[in-house]
């Protein structure tokens, strides 16, 4: 899908028709609307890096354009492997316009596309990719809060599960964050590089601009290492909890079949065919039943005040 936007005094304005200063945003383009982005003079070697799962933050600057690819966090669902993974996003720089190009439909280019930055103006080429910038790093952080907060659920449910599914689930935010880590150090050299790149250093606004994206972005490793130093310690510890409740419950279980088995003793040596101990009395059943029921409590206390249950 191709849209083309551009600032104008009412705000970002939808174009059927590519135009100077606006910025063309491509999500999982078509065969066809490559060939488009060629015509109008995009390399097919940056489409293809855009669009590779695998390619790495880098920068590349050529005559004409210059080229920024960035690891942006994306959600897949709660019920895939692994929800939160990083996609690339290409931000091609011309002359003539802005583009953005993307696999998937995310985040970054729908806050952007929603007016969310006020002083996003589609002319300022360089100022709009700091606006790319920023709003990755703020939903970096946005998503490592609701993972903290999958975290602490998560805590909650295997201080009590015998089972390994909250340990399974444990290990899906895990490989979140090594995509997550992996993402924003990348993206860190990156903005490194650009801090030292003339044409981001041309006006106080947007180095103070680019500073507070480092710093965002500094913010969100650091999160994400806490998260990883945090999981570990859950996933070492939830480990010996699950095995703790698993022989908790069996001992309950070996008690309880002690207990079970103490009236049906007494009845057995009763069921005997041999001369046995008030067998001729009236009263003999509430005898026997009165008989089992005091070794039963004597059992049930002896296992209470060694906490076997």
């Amino acid at each position: 899908m191709l849209a083309i936007y551009k600032s104008t005094e009412q705000g970002l304005q939808r174009f059927d028709d590519v135009v100077n200063g606006g910025w063309i945003d491509a999500v999982n383009p078509t065969p066809e609307e490559i060939a488009q982005l060629q015509a109008w003079g995009i390399e097919a070697d940056l489409i293809n890096y855009s669009l590779d799962q695998d390619e790495m933050a880098h920068m590349e600057r050529e005559e004409g354009y210059v080229f920024i690819l960035l690891r942006i966090p994306y959600f897949q669902g709660s019920g895939t492997d692994i929800p939160h993974i990083t996609i690339p996003l290409g931000i091609i720089l011309t002359d003539r316009f802005v583009v953005t190009i993307c696999r998937y439909e995310n985040d970054i280019t729908r806050a952007l596309c929603n007016g969310k930055y006020r002083g996003l103006k589609t002319a300022k080429r360089y100022r709009f990719a700091l606006y790319v910038f920023l709003e990755t790093a703020l939903r970096y952080l946005s998503y490592l809060r609701e993972i903290n907060r999958i975290t602490e659920v998560l805590e909650d449910q295997l201080q009590l599960s015998t089972r390994n599914r909250e340990v399974l689930e444990l290990l899906k935010v895990q490989k979140s964050l090594v995509y997550f880590t992996t993402g924003l150090r990348s993206n860190l050299v990156l903005m490194e590089r650009l801090q030292r790149v003339r044409m981001f250093n041309q006006f106080e606004e947007d180095q103070e601009l680019l500073e507070d994206v480092i710093t965002e972005n500094q913010q969100a490793i650091e999160m994400t290492n806490i998260q990883t130093n945090i999981l570990n310690g859950l996933m070492d510890a939830f480990a010996s909890i699950i095995s703790n409740n698993l022989n908790t419950i069996m001992k309950a279980l070996a008690a309880l079949t002690i207990i079970i088995n103490v009236p049906t003793i007494v009845a057995s040596f009763y069921g005997m065919n041999v001369a046995l101990p008030v067998q001729d009395h009236p009263h003999a059943f509430l005898i026997v039943l009165l008989i089992s029921i005091v070794l039963v409590a004597i059992a049930v206390f002896v296992f209470v005040k060694r906490d076997w249950f």
